[in-house]
């Protein structure tokens, strides 16, 4: 299908489906980093630059497409929901479909969505794509059936053709090959950051990329290596970690901070989980019915639900529509990762000796030792580079 990529951020989105065979007419950015990288890596598609200046879609458009701003949405946001002046832009979309119904729809926002204000974002999309005649089905997506990252996203599908969006989004289901907690033979991923209320505890993976602060401040997870260091990704292995090659986002520092590549990436939509889309979209498949439920009755919005024409249902699916085999954390990253500092260990490991939360056994004596190693009491020495010293494979599953 001919498409168009509102909100494109970077063009995972475009990218993914791309892979699939669809191709993109129109791409809508607004933020100047981002739109330097479009036209970098996507320079024969022309760009609009605010969406609420777009008049029309191109008249071949059959596919429109759009990761919303979640900014209002997400936890890490000011949440203040559909109606905040970011995510609110989602309106736009409705706009441009009251002047023509392009017959398919794909959005992408935060899994926060489904809880915030007892799901109301999620209510307002289905009820503006019902009043328009569309049929619509929305699951979470979990990046991590596809790369070493853990990132929960809504995908949710609109169609007003013969094509049931419940084929689409729905259809695909595998049980995930989830690796267990190791200290001594895994590498494991998690927020620095935090460490009272949470952890975000990824064994073989990291947790959720995200934006970074707005002044572009990148806080990018750390890893614990088999080897007792602790270090937090290249930009480049950041990349990867959304699907992207190396240096995709380094043509937006012609026009901003090299920090802000880490926002980009932390925004844009996980290119893998765009192909499989695309790949469902290109060739749908059965929905088995079975999987149908009524919806709680306590307004809350499930993980996945449907609307097939007539009624809504809940549906009974989990996060992983695949699973693609990986290497073990520690091969998967290509470049030397940057040690946490001193200041960052010693605080993260403040916090977990104040918090309730039940941590690996042996996780906090490998902070303690790690902090010794690079600031042994009594030294000012600077830190020097970790090298990864020890390499663990895993068998790849078909």
């Amino acid at each position: 299908m001919k498409l168009a990529g509102l909100f494109a951020g970077i063009g995972g989105f475009e990218r993914g489906l791309a892979s699939a065979g669809h191709e993109t007419s129109l791409l809508c950015e607004i933020w100047e980093p981002a739109r330097a990288v479009l036209a970098a890596r996507m320079p024969e598609v022309p760009c609009a630059r605010d969406i609420c200046d777009l008049k029309a879609l191109p008249a071949e458009v059959e596919l429109l497409v759009g990761g919303f701003p979640c900014q209002d949405l997400s936890q890490a946001g000011l949440t203040a929901g559909i109606d905040g002046a970011r995510s609110g832009l989602v309106g736009e979309v409705f706009r441009l479909l009251d002047q023509r119904r392009v017959p398919c729809v794909v959005l992408e926002n935060v899994s926060f969505m489904l809880q915030l204000d007892k799901g109301r974002a999620i209510r307002v999309l289905a009820d503006a794509f019902e009043a328009r005649g569309y049929r619509w089905a929305y699951r979470v997506v979990n990046t991590l059936s596809f790369l070493p990252q853990r990132r929960e996203r809504v995908i949710f599908v609109a169609t007003n053709t013969d094509v049931d969006p419940a084929s689409v989004i729905l259809a695909d289901e595998v049980e995930p090959q989830l690796a267990s907690t190791d200290l001594d033979t895994r590498a494991h991923g998690f927020y620095w950051t935090e460490g009272l209320r949470g952890l975000g505890w990824v064994p073989e993976g990291i947790p959720t990329l995200k934006k970074g602060s707005t002044l572009g401040i990148a806080s990018p997870p750390a890893i614990l290596l088999p080897s007792g260091d602790i270090i937090t990704p290249d930009i480049r292995d950041a990349e990867r970690f959304q699907g992207f090659p190396e240096n995709w986002t380094k043509p937006a520092e012609l026009v901003g901070r090299a920090s802000l590549r880490w926002s980009l990436v932390g925004n844009a939509v996980s290119v893998p989980v765009a192909k499989w889309l695309g790949g469902r979209l290109a060739e749908p498949s059965t929905y088995d019915f079975a999987r149908d439920s009524a919806l709680p009755s306590n307004g809350r919005w499930p993980r996945a639900a449907r609307f097939d024409g007539d009624r809504r249902h809940a549906v009974s699916i989990n996060a992983y529509p695949q699973w693609i085999a990986r290497p073990a954390l520690i091969e998967f990253l290509h470049h030397e990762g940057r040690p946490l500092s001193a200041r960052a260990t010693r605080g993260f490991l403040s916090r977990t000796e104040r918090a309730l939360l039940q941590f690996a056994d042996g996780f906090q004596d490998r902070l303690r030792g790690y902090l010794c190693r690079i600031d042994p009491p009594g030294s000012s020495n600077d830190i020097k580079r970790v090298v990864p010293t020890t390499r663990v494979r895993v068998s790849e599953s078909p």
